[in-house]
C-alpha cells in the first residue's frame, strides 16, 4: 500500500520545504497522512475544475503549485470559494499538497522545466540561495583526551557535512603556554613557559550550535581554559535558487525566439509577447517561471541577450529597456508554470511507480478572451 504519507515524503524530498520563502505556504493543505493513495493528479492551481476533475477521476491526491489559502484566512466555510473546494476533496477523500516557492527554488524546479520546453541547456539559477552557513571548528587537545573530547563535540552537532557524520581531521601539534598568577592549569606551573604535543582537530558545524557546541566542549576538555576558534565559511552560490540561465543550441532572433516560446507554451489569451529589438540575436538566456519582474536586474547583471518571464508591467519594462537590459518575452504566469506539473509526475513515477497519475489539461490562467485592435 502507498500512503499519503510516502507521497509527501517524495515531494518534500524533490522540493524541500526549507526552501520556500518566509511568506509562503506550502505541503499539506488537507488530508490524513495514512490514508492510501492510488491516484495523483497534478495541476498549476486548484480550480473549481480542477477539483472537478480530481473527484470524478477518483484521485485520492491533487498535487498543485499554487496554494490554495496563502494569505491569512479565519474561515474555510462551504459557504466560501475556498472553503468550498477545500470540503469537497475531504468529503471525496482527495488530499490537497502543494508546492510553490520551495518548487520555484529546487534543482531541478519550475524554472527547470521552463527552461527544458524551451530547448535551453541550463547553467546556473538566476538568483542562486547561498550554500547553508558553515562553522569552522579548531581545537587543541591533549592526545589522551582526543577521543572524549570529539564524542562530545559529535554529541553536539559537530562534524556533519552533507550525508556523512561524525566527521573530523586530527593534526598532531606542538603548543605552548604560560599560565598566570591567577590560573589553575591542568598540566605546568603557574608562570612557568610550559610545551606539550597536543592534537589539533578540525570539525564543521551549523551555527546554530555555538553554544551547545562549545558547553560540551569546555565540559570534556580537561584543560581549564580549552584553546578553541571558530571561523565562518564564506557564503557561496549553490545550484538552488530563483530563475535559470541557459544557452540555445544555436543564437536565433529575438523574433524567432520568441514564436520559439509560443510553440514551446500552452496557448492562452494572453499569448507570448517580446520587448526589445526582434532582430537581435538571442543565445543566452534567463528563464522565471510566474512573476519575475523582480529579477530584471539579475537579468541584466547576467548579460544575457533575453530573459523569458511572465506578468511584465509597462513601466518597469520601459525602464529596463532604457538602462540596456537584454529583450524581454513576456508569457502567461500558468503557462510558464505549467512544465513543471510534468516535472512533479516524472518525480512521483520513478519514486512510486505503482501510482497512476495524470497531469490536468485545463487551463486555469484566468484570461479567457483576447481581441486585436
Amino acid at each position: 500500500m502507498t500512503a499519503l504519507a510516502d507521497l509527501i515524503e517524495v515531494l518534500d524530498a524533490a522540493y524541500p520545504p526549507k526552501l520556500a520563502e518566509s511568506w509562503d505556504s506550502v505541503g499539506l493543505v488537507a488530508g490524513d497522512p495514512g490514508d492510501e493513495v492510488t491516484r495523483v493528479l497534478f495541476a498549476v492551481d486548484a480550480t473549481a475544475g480542477v477539483v472537478d476533475e480530481a473527484i470524478d477521476w477518483r484521485a485520492q491526491a491533487l498535487v498543485v503549485h499554487h496554494p490554495l489559502l496563502l494569505r491569512g484566512v479565519d474561515t474555510v466555510a462551504a459557504d466560501t470559494p475556498k472553503g468550498a473546494l477545500l470540503h469537497r476533496l475531504i468529503r471525496s477523500g482527495c488530499a490537497l499538497f502543494t508546492a510553490h516557492t520551495n518548487a520555484d527554488s529546487a534543482d531541478p524546479g519550475v524554472s527547470d522545466a521552463l527552461a527544458a520546453a524551451l530547448g535551453l541547456t541550463v547553467i546556473d539559477p538566476l538568483d542562486a540561495k547561498p550554500e547553508p552557513a558553515v562553522d569552522n571548528w579548531v581545537v587543541q587537545v591533549p592526545p589522551a583526551h582526543t577521543e572524549a573530547v570529539l564524542n562530545a563535540l559529535f554529541m553536539a552537532g559537530a562534524g556533519g557535512s552533507g550525508d556523512y557524520r561524525d566527521c573530523a581531521l586530527r593534526v598532531a601539534a606542538k603548543s605552548q603556554f604560560r599560565p598566570m598568577s591567577e590560573a589553575k592549569p591542568a598540566i605546568g606551573v603557574v608562570g612557568e613557559l610550559q610545551q606539550v604535543d597536543e592534537d589539533r582537530l578540525e570539525l564543521v558545524a551549523p551555527p546554530a550550535a555555538r553554544a551547545t557546541i562549545l558547553s560540551a566542549l569546555r565540559a570534556a576538555h580537561p584543560y581549564e581554559d580549552p584553546a578553541y576558534h571558530i571561523t565562518e565559511r564564506a557564503l557561496l552560490s549553490s545550484s538552488v535558487g530563483i530563475g535559470r540561465v541557459g544557452i540555445l543550441a544555436e543564437p536565433e532572433s529575438l523574433r524567432a525566439f520568441t514564436d520559439r516560446v509560443a510553440l514551446a507554451l500552452p496557448p492562452t489569451a494572453w499569448g507570448v509577447r517580446a520587448a526589445g529589438d526582434p532582430d537581435r540575436s538571442v543565445y543566452t538566456v534567463a528563464v522565471c517561471g510566474g512573476a519575475g519582474d523582480s529579477y530584471l536586474d539579475a537579468a541584466s547583471r547576467r548579460g544575457v541577450d533575453a530573459y523569458v518571464t511572465a506578468d511584465l508591467r509597462h513601466h518597469p519594462v520601459d525602464e529596463h529597456l532604457r538602462k540596456g537590459g537584454p529583450a524581454l518575452v513576456d508569457a502567461a504566469h500558468w503557462a510558464t508554470e505549467f512544465p513543471w506539473c510534468a516535472q512533479a509526475e516524472g518525480v512521483v513515477q520513478a519514486a512510486l511507480p505503482d501510482l497512476e497519475t495524470r497531469v490536468s489539461t485545463q487551463r486555469t490562467d484566468p484570461w479567457t478572451v483576447s481581441a486585436r485592435n
